[in-house]
């Protein structure tokens, strides 16, 4: 009898990150939402043709929509299908999560941005963040606090040689 062998996994199942997000804003809360897609537009995912770095999350008739994101349709896809690489995409929570968003958006200066999208089971999923924005000054306390854990991994890998 042979066994089976398991496929390994090579590729990870985030498909893009908005770095741009962590930077701009100090995230407060996570939640993953599912995102409503044609068929075009998922496998436009598959090839990893998507933007989400000027994108953000609309709150329209008590219903949370992914406004701004571009997925660039394929080139070898069905003709028949108008593609439209910025339509606006409906997002998938339920009641209880979006009443809850509502209330953080209400605060001053709150907002929802778009963190990371990802395959789970076959599906695309979307972390959102309700976020606050940052100031000048925060940001240039968290790009030295970058700089100097890096300058500590490098003292330290010098120091073990």
């Amino acid at each position: 009898m042979s066994k089976k062998s398991k496929k390994s996994k090579t590729s990870s199942n985030t498909i893009v990150v908005n770095k741009k997000a962590r930077h701009d804003y100090f995230i407060e809360q996570n939640l993953e939402a599912g995102l409503s897609l044609e068929g075009w537009e998922v496998k436009s995912l598959r090839d990893n043709k998507v933007q989400i770095k000027e994108s953000y999350v609309i709150l329209k008739n008590n219903e949370l929509f992914l406004f701004g994101a571009h997925i660039s349709p394929l080139t070898h896809a069905s003709t028949h299908v108008n593609a439209d690489p910025t339509r606006t995409r409906k997002l998938l929570l339920n009641r209880l999560e979006i009443n809850r968003i509502k209330d953080k958006i209400n605060q001053k200066g709150a907002t929802v941005v778009p963190l990371k999208l990802y395959w789970v089971r076959g599906r695309v999923k979307l972390e959102i963040g309700v976020a606050k924005g940052k100031k000048d000054h925060d940001k240039r306390q968290d790009i030295k606090a970058k700089d100097w854990q890096r300058e500590k991994q490098r003292m330290l890998k010098e120091n073990n040689r």
